[in-house]
């Protein structure tokens, strides 16, 4: 898997302690050649985490700084999308298409994950639709790369790509796998599910029993990780995801979530003029939110399975790309 043989070989000298402290001092040579950044986190993975001092030093020679990647995401941010815009990047015929036979291919895996896990099969496959278009993009970069260039060289978020960074050298010795082989995005998201080294450690499972974790080419492993980290951050089976809204009155808006966290009960938005098409509890705590669609305003109630997509990636229109997917899978495979 992945050149588990030649990270084998790499990796039988890397659990030495043996002069680590002096080999953290050495020059580097390539793009980083001489980095006291490097030099000290070579000192610390070796101090803290038992890695070998010379093994690293060897291993940064290899690294690549990456100016596209530090043009990439010093790029200024784009005007925020409508709805109306944003949603049919998403929900696309296509999408939908190749969504059906993923979940096709991968029934048996899907069922099984939704039996362990409670999260159903038509949300993990949107999740992997709309992350890598069920693996058909998933990312060019080697994430070593990406993960040193943005940990070294881009000092607004340097303390958190570096603490990637560890994650992802911890996750290749775990995994037995070279870490110069593995490739993910710009930002060192990986595999079909978009896994942030953190992340994988702390939610991806062995879904195949093969006694190796891969989210970049086993599809059954990304489908009982994607499932391991909705279920870890509280999804409740059989719980719906939004309800749809109406509001009415002068202090309407004063009910509209700031960010996304649920801090206003469907009680209190009842008093602002908010109310849900559905029944709901008035103690549930939930997401209100506005967004501008083809037609005009939507207003939504996001429940707690929709504060869980979230958790995915922070954004409202990406929780509610993911949940309209994972509707329109669901009726296309009832209709083949």
């Amino acid at each position: 898997m992945l050149g588990l043989r030649r990270w084998a070989t790499r990796t039988a000298h890397w659990v030495g302690l043996a002069g680590i402290c002096g080999f953290a001092h050495q020059a580097l040579a390539a793009d980083y050649e001489g980095s006291p950044q490097v030099a000290e986190f070579v000192a610390e993975m070796t101090r803290d985490y038992g890695f070998a001092g010379e093994q690293l030093v060897s291993l940064f020679r290899e690294v690549e700084r990456k100016q596209t990647i530090l043009d990439a995401i010093s790029r200024p941010a784009e005007k925020v999308k409508p709805w109306k815009d944003y949603r049919p990047i998403f929900i696309t015929d296509s999408r939908i298409a190749r969504g059906v036979d993923f979940w096709r291919q991968h029934e048996a895996a899907l069922a099984r994950a939704e039996q362990e896990y409670g999260v159903p099969a038509q949300v993990i496959v949107a999740i992997i639709g709309v992350e890598t278009f069920y693996g058909g993009n998933t990312g060019s970069y080697r994430v070593i790369d990406a993960l040193s260039t943005l940990g070294f060289d881009y000092p607004p978020r340097a303390e958190f790509f570096r603490k990637e960074l560890k994650q992802f050298l911890l996750l290749a010795r775990e995994q037995q796998v070279d870490p110069l082989t593995l490739k993910g995005s710009y930002a060192g998201a990986m595999g079909l599910p978009q896994f942030m080294p953190s992340s994988f450690r702390a939610y991806a499972v062995d879904f195949d029993g093969d006694g190796h974790i891969n989210i970049w080419s086993d599809p059954d492993d990304a489908i009982g990780s994607v499932a391991s980290y909705f279920k870890r951050h509280g999804w409740v089976t059989g719980e719906p995801v939004v309800s749809t809204a109406q509001v009415n009155g002068e202090k309407a808006d004063e009910g509209l979530t700031q960010g996304l966290d649920p801090v206003k009960t469907v009680g209190q938005l009842r008093a602002l003029g908010w109310a849900s098409h559905e029944a709901l509890r008035d103690d549930l705590a939930v997401t209100a939110f506005r967004l501008d669609g083809e037609a005009g305003p939507e207003y939504w109630l996001g429940l707690p399975n929709f504060y869980v997509i979230t958790r995915y990636n922070r954004s409202a229109m990406y929780a509610m790309a993911v949940h309209q997917l994972s509707d329109l899978l669901v009726q296309a495979r009832g209709t083949k």
